[in-house]
């Protein structure tokens, strides 16, 4: 089954596939979808190099759909701390023959591009993408929302302070709920202005993208803040270098820390949730949304 949107049921009412595939509480409730990570790089911080051959990148990202994954996002760029950019030519070879192979053999899942280029987000729409995460906010490629608009294709709007080369010298807040809460509202009303649906656009607060550890702890505590913005709002922590400093343990040894702050994200308001370990997040969120749906 390819889970979709999931919404916790109150107790004894059973869910059940809506005629695309998703799984749908049949009384509403917290809704939510996971984001399943899919890095076609050499450096990428915790799986590069894992799936640069197109065919286990494919194989990998239909496991996540079968794990629980409503969306499979595709990077060819790596945005870690301190990484270098790529030309497009090097990011086209890297992500369409996996787009086109995910969209092949599972053509009812979402399948996003992790990209600021425009013609990057151009050819991989044309290859059966129809969501574009942008880490830049469409700052990168002004034009990608004219496209994202023309093709009704859904996107994020990602925070980011400076550039992944230097994101993380140093970066400084006044308050940083406030500065972010207000980039993201500028950057809804740009992305509304070029003719994209307001229930296309989600808002990520960028954990970790020009953000210390304390930065990351309130933005994760206020996320209610900007859930009350009004847009869906994606959160991504998964295995990010500020759980290692918090519980210690490499990247692979964060798992613990990314259910914890995912299921904290959830209780704030966040319904998009980009991790590696699909299936492990999935029963969390599912125990989660379930509970509170109790009430």
């Amino acid at each position: 089954m390819l889970w979709g949107w999931v919404h916790a049921p109150n107790p004894g009412l059973a869910h059940a596939p809506n005629p695309n595939g998703d799984c749908l509480w049949e009384d509403g409730g917290v809704g939510y979808r996971i984001m399943g990570i899919l890095n076609v790089t050499p450096d990428s911080f915790s799986d590069g190099g894992h799936y640069l051959d197109a065919a286990a990148a494919i194989e990998h990202g239909l496991q996540m759909a079968a794990q629980g994954a409503a969306i499979i996002d595709v990077g060819g760029e790596s945005t870690r701390p301190g990484s270098r950019a790529i030309d497009a030519a090097a990011e086209l070879e890297r992500v369409v023959p996996v787009i086109e192979g995910l969209a092949a053999a599972r053509p009812a899942a979402t399948i996003s591009i992790d990209t600021s280029k425009l013609e990057v987000a151009r050819a991989a729409l044309d290859a059966g993408a129809s969501f574009v995460n942008d880490v830049t906010a469409f700052r990168g490629a002004p034009a990608i929302a004219a496209l994202v608009a023309a093709r009704g294709a859904e996107c994020c709007l990602v925070h980011m302070q400076g550039e992944p080369a230097t994101m993380q010298r140093s970066p400084h807040y006044e308050d940083v709920v406030g500065e972010v809460g207000a980039f993201l509202r500028e950057r809804v009303d740009f992305a509304l202005q070029a003719g994209i649906a307001r229930e296309r656009i989600l808002i990520d607060p960028g954990i970790g993208f020009g953000k210390t550890l304390a930065h990351n702890l309130e933005l994760l505590d206020r996320l209610d803040e900007l859930a009350a913005l009004g847009q869906g709002v994606l959160i991504g922590t998964s295995r990010k270098s500020f759980l290692g400093a918090l519980a210690g343990g490499g990247e692979r040894d964060r798992l613990a820390g990314t259910i914890a702050t995912n299921v904290i994200a959830l209780l704030r308001g966040a319904s998009v949730f980009r991790v590696h370990d699909v299936a492990a997040v999935r029963d969390a969120l599912e125990v989660a949304a379930a509970t509170v749906s109790s009430r």
